[in-house]
């Protein structure tokens, strides 16, 4: 069998600090405990790799395919960051997660990627169990438009134990979503308790973030039961110029999360359950309406509530809730897994300091002041996600030289609602047709022929096979069927192999089919808002599939995106404290869903003529209309030494990825508007909403007591659109390079402060013409943000 094991742990060792989870030969699971006792508790959990179901797998060199593994242990303790996305994009050159502003709901939940592709292309596992994505369909900003995708920020730190990331296609194993890979979260349940409290700031001298964090590991019923409680704040930022009236940064958050991980001993198995609960208020700033001289009055603003102009705030108010309840046990040599999971997302819109101008033109019409409401619910959305499992596995021993044979079953539910908001946020009072004076403004509300409630379901069947041919080969293969209820079915398979040369060498590789379904966001999502042409009021749509507008359209039912991939690298730990990684990797997806340009009787004119006769002036869809290939390389490399009275631990992770749209299929009645379909603009978000290469270069030094980080971090180029397109020139982002440092000490075994700084040459991207970038400022959201350098303190207590 192989005899990789030291080799991941001097990865980990190097490339993620001293606290990192570690295993031996001879142990399934172990832990180096040079800095924290909790290490040693963590320790008592069993080890489960995302990328094998082989029970009991310790390393995850054990897996022909690339696998980070990375302990949030010294993380939670002493990192820069506050939350989980951000830690993240910190630490792996492969994911991607960048605040936006601007960008209406997509300022208030930070989405994620992996290797460029988009947030709804990952998906994301919790304790091996399939996490829920958010109820919101992200419109605007720089990165992941027209997608959905999981929030990582609503767990806790302090409340995970490791967080593996799978750098491999795996809808074989996993089914829908994990396309660009899968990212398993998992919490812990070790004896002990701790707690956290941190602040940060900008330099600036705003941002403020404020963190309070617990964890309790309880010994209950013959198990152990982790609970984690959280409040973490953190205010505005403002970038704006002096004499700019908008508020551009940093949107206010404010969480409070639960979360409870553990397992008791139930007849001849053990009964194990998470539950998570995540309640947060969160406000991101719209663009100004000026004041009295302006434009603005009277079509978007009205002198007697707003003189000097006024910016609108989009509220948030999120529901998130994920539990799963198990079992398992075994019969004779098979191991048994049921499982229930739920998950909920719920997002509530409150527009506030705003005002609907129609209202108040149509007050002062009748001799009022000219007033509105200055605040209105605006509706929101919902999802709902149901996933029932039965998975078996079984190690065959004589079969080569160990064979794991592993079966199941998975039914999921899923559910969305979009709910319309009260009157005021979307009606037009006076009729007379000012452009833009009607609903709240910043935001008009959901109207009541956007209110759905729709809902599917599917059932999948997989099998999955891992070898150890000999010493040296193991080969593992899967297969996966699955069925919608509202698209139909697809099957999708896997091979990978690995095979170990002399020299500390491994060679590895694997193909493999893949898809993501249609999420149910992207297939019923309908957002209107009514503007006047000539005189006559006409609705601007994003049209849900499958509705009249969508149908008179000629727009086809939403389908699958299919993909290809393929990875090939090679590992090399010449001694115990070195290793290098790289893996090439190529993945081709067919009929990508995008989000189409708006159609209308200008850019269309037969089309346009037939959505006008329904009342409609300007319409957009979801279609699957683009077939894109991302190529790249990972490569990581990491040595650990002694120097001087202490150790210092090096590493180096790169990701080299680009993204080309290599087809646009318009449906049939669209045919000849392929531009209109996917702008230049629109393809350069999908291309490079994202860095094409990202690398993270980090010193770690321990002695005695005190302990340093110092980390690079490098973001490469991206080349993003304009509004008014050719011939103005795109917008060319340079390079830039940031850099975090810190220090800590501990006054004792169970105290530690660590105090530093993020970003601390302050960093920022390359300034354009805010007339032409997305959110309207000089800088969009791109690589490290827009915010600058900023200052942190934490302080760590072990009980």
């Amino acid at each position: 069998m192989f005899k990789q094991k030291q080799c991941r742990r001097a990865v980990l060792l190097a490339l993620y600090g001293s606290a990192a989870l570690t295993l031996s030969p001879s142990s399934s699971a172990q832990t180096a405990t040079p800095d924290t006792a909790q290490a040693q508790g963590e320790a008592m959990q069993s080890v489960r790799v995302v990328g094998t179901r082989r029970v009991g797998a310790s390393s995850s060199t054990d897996t022909p395919v690339p696998i980070d593994v990375i302990p949030m242990t010294r993380l939670a303790e002493q990192g820069s960051q506050f939350d989980l996305a951000q830690t993240l994009t910190n630490i792996s050159p492969s994911f991607n997660s960048t605040r936006q502003t601007g960008a209406d709901g997509a300022d208030l939940v930070d989405s994620a990627a992996l290797r460029g592709l988009g947030s709804d292309q990952t998906l994301v596992l919790v304790n091996g169990k399939r996490r829920h994505t958010t109820a919101l369909v992200n419109l605007f900003g720089a990165r992941n438009r027209g997608n959905t995708g999981t929030d990582m920020n609503a767990i806790p730190l302090l409340a995970i134990r490791n967080v593996q990331v799978l750098r491999d296609g795996a809808a074989a194993q996993y089914g829908s979503d994990a396309i660009a890979g899968v990212m398993n979260i998992e919490l812990k349940k070790s004896l002990g308790c701790e707690a956290v409290t941190g602040f940060g700031e900008y330099t600036e001298g705003d941002g403020e973030n404020y963190l309070a964090s617990a964890y309790c590991g309880v010994a209950l019923a013959g198990g152990t039961f982790g609970v984690t409680g959280e409040y973490l704040f953190r205010d505005r930022s403002n970038r704006a110029e002096a004499g700019n009236p908008r508020i551009i940064g940093d949107s206010r958050s404010e969480n409070q999360t639960v979360y409870i991980n553990g397992d008791i001993p139930l007849g001849t198995g053990r009964l194990y359950t998470t539950l998570g609960v995540q309640r947060r208020d969160a406000s991101s700033a719209a663009f100004a309406r000026g004041g009295i001289g302006s434009d603005d009055i009277p079509s978007r603003n009205s002198a007697a509530m707003y003189p000097n102009g006024f910016v609108p705030f989009i509220n948030g108010d999120v529901d998130d809730r994920y539990g799963t309840l198990g079992y398992r046990l075994k019969f004779g040599e098979w191991n048994a897994d049921f499982s229930q999971t739920y998950g909920y997302n719920r997002l509530d819109y409150t527009i506030a300091n705003t005002l609907n101008a129609s209202i108040a033109n149509l007050d002062l019409e009748r001799g009022g002041r000219g007033v509105s409401a200055s605040s209105f619910g605006a509706g929101g959305f919902a999802f709902r996600q149901l996933t029932t499992n039965a998975d078996f596995s079984r190690f065959y021993s004589g079969v080569f030289q160990g064979l794991n044979a592993a079966f199941g079953l998975e039914h999921r539910r899923e559910n969305y609602k979009i709910f319309a908001g009260e009157t005021g946020s979307y009606i037009d009072a006076d009729g007379v047709g000012v452009g833009g004076n009607a609903g709240s403004q910043g935001f008009p509300g959901f109207q009541p022929g956007d209110a759905t409630d729709r809902s599917r379901h599917s059932n999948a069947a997989y099998i999955d096979l891992e070898a150890d041919i000999s010493d040296r080969l193991k080969l593992q293969g899967a297969l996966r069927h699955e069925r919608f209820s509202d698209f139909g079915s697809t099957t999708d398979g896997k091979l990978a192999a690995a095979f170990k040369l002399d020299g500390g060498v491994l060679l590895r590789a694997s193909a493999s089919t893949g898809f993501r379904a249609p999420s149910l966001q992207q297939v019923w999502f309908s957002s209107t808002f009514t503007d006047f042409v000539n005189g006559q009021p006409l609705d601007v749509v994003l049209a849900p599939n499958g509705g009249a507008v969508a149908n008179a359209a000629g727009i086809p039912a939403l389908k699958e995106e299919k993909s290809k991939s393929l990875t090939v690298g090679a590992t090399w730990t010449p001694t115990q404290s070195t290793s290098i990684t790289a893996d090439l990797y190529r993945i081709d997806i067919d009929d990508r869903i995008v989000l189409s340009g708006r159609f209308d009787a200008e850019n269309y004119p037969a089309l346009g003529a037939t959505l006008q006769t329904l009342g409609v002036g300007q319409a957009q869809f979801f279609v699957n209309s683009v077939d894109t290939q991302t190529e790249g390389l990972d490569i990581t490399a990491s040595h650990r030494m002694p120097l001087a009275a202490g150790r210092l631990n090096t590493f180096l992770a790169l990701n080299f990825s680009k993204t080309e749209v290599k087809g646009v299929h318009a449906p049939s009645a669209l045919a000849g508007f392929e531009d209109v379909l996917l702008s230049e603009r629109e393809r350069l978000f999908i291309e490079q909403g994202g860095p094409r290469r990202k690398a993270t270069l980090g010193f770690e030094y321990t002695q005695g007591k005190f302990g340093s980080d110092f980390r690079i971090i490098h973001f490469g180029p991206q080349t993003l659109g304009t509004f008014s397109g050719p011939p103005v020139p795109n917008a060319y982002y340079e390079p830039k390079t940031s850099a975090d440092l810190s220090f800590s000490w501990s006054f004792s075994e169970k105290t530690k402060l660590t105090v530093g700084g993020t970003n601390i040459f302050n960093v920022k991207p390359t300034a354009q013409d805010p007339n032409e970038t997305d959110n309207g400022f000089k800088y969009e959201s791109v690589q490290f943000g827009l915010n600058g350098a900023a200052y942190f303190a934490r302080l760590w207590h072990k009980f």
